[in-house]
């Protein structure tokens, strides 16, 4: 059960956050830009890179479509301590696409393989691992699994939705099976990610499809306790939920100071200010903060509403 790298979401306050609250099995962090990291800019980027104990198995996501820089990055993400390299083939995203990178390697199946190789070579003993879709404007999971399976990655995460179709369209789960089948016997582990929205739910998605494991996405947002098993969402307090929003806005402040403006952390907020009386209003109120400290002062009255409510005979 994975944590699915997410820019501009799964940032290090956050999956530090998530770590301490319930840790999944494997974290990927944002993903950074080899071409980046390889010119005079990679000081500027190497907070990305930036993790804490607590997060591992942490895995370092990178793109571009340049193999010589991928095989330079493997070897600093070795460097860093790493626990695994993992490569983007999957972003959808124009102005990523239009670089060669992302999703758009699927066009290009020999430089994908080229890539995948690169960066094996400078990993070391670090397992390499691709995160893709399953087609550009079409479904061609079969062959673009055989593809990459051919290039002897650790293991593949398919998106099951293709370029064109983003995340506007319900996941193609009913296609998974056919990963799964050119990938057994080859030791390439099968990863499903889309339109999953609790461990039960992939629990369920395992057993029919028969992957290796499920990546989540967007169901973090908001709920850094998915990765229980003991607790469920309904179940955790909003006084809980309200620590919890303060918590990780003070850990952006301490993690990102000067390096991403703290407005950034609006729509993490947002997330955990729902399911309440009053929710909206807060929601709205969170769109004007700009430090932590203004967090709590939003919260404050939301806070001692609720106290207000449990503690009155007959509350529930």
């Amino acid at each position: 059960m994975a944590l699915a790298p997410m820019d501009g979401v799964t940032d290090p306050p956050f999956r530090h956050l998530i770590a301490s609250c319930c840790k999944p099995d494997v974290t990927f962090t944002e993903f950074v830009s080899v071409d980046g990291l390889c010119s005079a800019g990679r000081p500027r980027l190497m907070p990305v890179l930036r993790y804490t104990e607590i997060e591992r198995p942490i895995v370092a996501q990178l793109f571009g479509d340049t193999p010589e820089n991928f095989l330079t990055c493997a070897r600093l993400m070795n460097e860093l301590g790493f626990d695994g390299i993992d490569i983007n083939m999957g972003c959808p995203v124009k102005v990523i696409c239009k670089t060669g990178s992302g999703s758009s390697l699927i066009a290009e199946p020999a430089l994908a393989q080229e890539v995948i190789q690169a960066t094996i070579e400078g990993a070391g003993d670090l397992p390499v691992s691709v995160k893709t879709r399953i087609g550009l404007s079409t479904i061609v999971i079969e062959d673009w699994a055989r593809t990459l399976l051919e290039a002897g990655p650790a293991a593949i995460t398919f998106h099951l939705r293709t370029k064109k179709e983003m995340s506007k369209v319900p996941a193609h789960w009913e296609v998974m099976h056919l990963a799964v089948e050119a990938a057994r016997g080859t030791g390439t582990l099968i990863l499903g990610n889309g339109d999953v929205k609790s461990l039960a739910q992939a629990d369920r998605l395992v057993a029919e499809t028969g992957v290796d494991g499920i990546m989540f996405g967007r169901a973090i947002y908001g709920n850094p306790w998915l990765f229980s098993r003991a607790r469920r969402y309904e179940d955790i307090s909003l006084a809980e939920k309200f620590d919890t929003m303060l918590r990780h806005a003070y850990l952006f402040e301490e993690m990102c100071a000067g390096e991403r403006p703290f407005k950034v952390m609006r729509k993490h907020l947002r997330e955990y200010a729902g399911g309440f009386s009053g929710a909206k209003g807060l929601r709205i109120a969170l769109e004007e903060i700009d430090c932590a400290d203004d967090v709590v002062r939003m919260v404050a009255p939301y806070r001692e509403q609720y106290q207000t409510e449990v503690s009155e005979p007959g509350s529930e």
